[in-house]
């Protein structure tokens, strides 16, 4: 399912297999109306969404459902969401408008050149086959400067997520959506973590942002990042 881009990175053969090859359209056809991660790495995405993403924007929302964690103060001009299941999506209330594909079939995005101020896809980059190939795209619908912001916390649906993703830890899954971001042409790559992992007690939040080259010299400030722990992965 990889395309060349992706054999760039230089991982292991079949990095990017997954446990479950069924037809992900069946998968995700059932409404997952659920949170994938916990009420404080909800909060600390959504204050790294108030300092990162641009107030009266355009976003993205990529691989989105029922929920987007954006600050509920803060008006975008349009938010787009992209997703799989047209249930979650329409009871999504951020989105202006959305629509279903799936990325590791088709990873074009119907989207303009240079037409987002933002775009964002929290816990789902594990599910990409194709994932510098789906960036590439990210990066073309952006605008100049604009920023990509990656999360992801130790929960996933193990079936679905790629080889290589499970068989890192949260510092190797930092480093890796890095080297994805690298290859898709993003510059100024910065690792955050957002919520530590505490075993029983909270989820870990990591957020991975890169921006589109040639920005603006000056933007908005994210919190400082700091070492990441090693965490076990979880099933949503």
């Amino acid at each position: 399912m990889a395309d060349a881009l992706e054999n760039e990175l230089g991982l292991p053969p079949g990095a990017f297999a997954r446990i479950d090859e069924t037809d992900d359209a069946l998968f995700y056809e059932p409404a997952r109306l659920v949170l994938h991660i916990d009420d404080g790495a909800i909060a600390a995405l959504t204050e790294l969404y108030r300092a990162i993403l641009p107030a009266g924007g355009v976003l993205l929302d990529l691989m989105s459902s029922w929920v987007s964690h954006l600050p509920p103060d803060i008006a975008y001009r349009e938010i787009i969401g992209h997703g799989m299941n047209p249930e979650e999506l329409a009871a999504n209330p951020h989105l202006s408008r959305w629509f279903l594909q799936n990325l590791n079939r088709d990873p074009k995005l119907p989207l303009d050149d240079a037409s987002l101020d933002a775009a964002m896809i929290c816990v789902s980059i594990q599910y990409l086959q194709r994932p510098v190939t789906v960036l590439r795209e990210v990066r073309r619908a952006l605008q100049p400067g604009a920023p990509v912001v990656i999360s992801f916390s130790n929960r996933c649906f193990w079936t679905k997520a790629v080889a290589i993703w499970r068989a890192l830890d949260d510092q190797g899954h930092a480093a890796l959506v890095e080297r994805y971001l690298d290859h898709a042409g993003f510059a100024q790559i910065e690792t955050h973590v957002l919520a530590e992992y505490i075993e029983d007690v909270s989820d870990p939040m990591i957020a991975v942002i890169g921006y589109t080259p040639h920005r603006a010299l000056s933007r908005p400030s994210a919190p400082h990042p700091s070492p990441l722990p090693a965490s076990g992965e979880r099933e949503s």
